[in-house]
């Protein structure tokens, strides 16, 4: 089963680059069709029920490759960086019984958790480091989605150089696993600006590119359809797997 499962997240590995080669790649519609075939391939191996790997302290790398757009340069991420993050306010919201807005002392207060993971990247590398932060799932529990719900929004301080706001998706099988974290700190200290601070999503299941950087809003939804082109994802939109598993 490893290695079918392998075999299928190679070939979208292969196909779904994140420069501008894979973004090619992927606008050709029998490319689109190979990713679905390999996103359906995953799905059916391991679903959302395993776990990730994890791993002692002595396994943490030395180097953490930063792959992402740049840190956001507008204002409003600027003057969150010069106040030590004292205005952030993580708003949750939507299909939720409770909205919430929680500053970065409330998460801290929060149940903590940490895991020693794996990232795999969508371009061949990968890389061990220590997260901590609140498991996704007691997030939720606080706000309480009502019924109808089927999907958890990211949204993010992050943009393209078009301007396009990056954000990612799950569904509540994937929000709820143990492993899906809000992570806070990143080798024991605070998780640095290039690196999504302060808030990023952890997916230790899931490709790099699901692990959204720069968290400033989840939203608790029904459908994917009215977001964005309707894939769940800024690099999904573009014609990469929703559901990323490793």
């Amino acid at each position: 089963m490893k290695r079918k499962l392998f075999l299928a997240t190679s070939l979208s590995a292969a196909l779904t680059g994140c420069g501008v080669a894979g973004t090619k790649l992927t606008e050709n519609d029998g490319v689109r069709s190979i990713l679905g075939a390999g996103e359906t391939l995953d799905l059916a191996l391991i679903g959302t029920h395993g776990l990730a790997r994890e791993y002692s302290a002595g396994d943490i790398s030395r180097e953490f490759p930063i792959n992402s757009f740049d840190t956001p340069a507008d204002a409003a991420y600027a003057h969150l960086v010069r106040n030590a993050y004292a205005s952030f306010r993580l708003a949750v919201d939507g299909m939720v019984e409770r909205p919430l807005s929680l500053s970065l002392v409330q998460l801290n207060a929060m149940p903590q958790t940490t895991q020693i993971t794996r990232h795999d990247c969508v371009e061949g590398w990968s890389a061990i480091a220590q997260w901590s932060g609140v498991a996704l799932r007691d997030v939720l529990a606080a706000a309480r989605p009502r019924s109808g719900a089927g999907f958890v929004v990211f949204h993010t301080f992050d943009r393209d150089a078009n301007g396009v706001p990056y954000y990612e998706s799950l569904d509540f099988s994937q929000a709820l696993h143990p492993q899906t974290l809000l992570a806070l700190r990143q080798n024991g200290a605070p998780i640095a600006p290039n690196r999504g601070a302060p808030v990023r999503l952890k997916i230790p299941t899931q490709l790099g590119y699901k692990s959204a950087k720069w968290v400033r809003h989840i939203a608790v939804v029904p459908s994917l359809a009215h977001l964005f082109a309707g894939k769940g994802g800024y690099w999904e939109d573009q014609g990469y797997q929703w559901y990323a598993g490793i």
